[in-house]
């Protein structure tokens, strides 16, 4: 089966999980919601998702993520970027570049969607979000709207980043949430953000999948099937190239 087929299966099986979840009254849970800001930029301009991690494999969910935010916020397209050095990662832990970016590339060439860059893992030194988007914005122009796709954990520290306050100047933060998801702590970070610093958040529901890439890396070490958690070509890839296996 092409990895297309596959990532059309997930789809067709989440589309019935939200079929199934959502009162047929309305579907507010899986709504796209966008504090209440105006857009940094005009509307007509190009629209780029940038989806980044470590990759350390990537999986069907961080495809998944990417193509649910390709069809609600119709977006242009999706980066994927996998990080060079990131600052909160042990990198002894962490597996080469040339490995990650490889499963990366493999992962999303049948998307037309979906682009590749390179532009952490050619950068020296630590891999900071700030620099990443400076570096977008100076390469693609500044009338590109770019939407950065986070987790709700990821989001939840971004006050640990370097210079984080910036990025809401130049972004537009897109927090991917459980459908349901209703948290005080999530919810109030928004409302000071937004207030405090003109952020424009969205929050993305989606159905999760239960897949992290530190799992499959411990089933490979176990000798269990990774099969349909990564596409085809990426698990023919950690096969061939021995990777995880200690």
């Amino acid at each position: 089966m092409k990895n297309v087929h596959i990532l059309e299966l997930m789809k067709n099986y989440v589309e019935l999980c939200i079929t199934i979840a959502i009162p047929k009254e309305g579907n507010l849970m899986y709504n796209i919601e966008i504090s209440n800001k105006p857009n940094k930029r005009d509307s007509g301009d190009k629209k780029y998702g940038i989806v980044g991690g470590t990759f350390d494999p990537i999986h069907i969910g961080h495809l998944f993520i990417g193509e649910t935010a390709l069809e609600q916020l119709n977006l242009d397209k999706i980066f994927y970027i996998p990080t060079g050095n990131p600052p909160h990662k042990d990198q002894q832990k962490v597996t080469s570049s040339y490995h990650r970016l490889s499963m990366t590339s493999l992962a999303i060439k049948n998307n037309p969607g979906f682009v590749l860059s390179e532009i952490e893992i050619n950068r020296t030194g630590l891999s900071y979000t700030v620099d990443t988007i400076y570096n977008m914005l100076d390469k693609y122009g500044e009338n590109v709207e770019l939407y950065f796709i986070i987790g709700t954990d990821a989001f939840m520290e971004i006050e640990t980043w370097k210079n984080y306050v910036a990025l809401f100047n130049m972004i537009k933060i897109v927090v991917v949430t459980r459908i349901g998801f209703n948290n005080k702590g999530f919810q109030e970070k928004i409302q000071f953000y937004s207030r405090e610093y003109n952020a424009e958040i969205i929050k993305m529901p989606i159905p999760i999948l239960e897949i992290s890439s530190s799992d499959i890396r411990e089933r490979i070490k176990r000798g269990k099937s990774i099969k349909y958690l990564v596409s085809e070509s990426v698990e023919a890839y950690i096969k061939s190239n021995k990777l995880y296996e200690s």
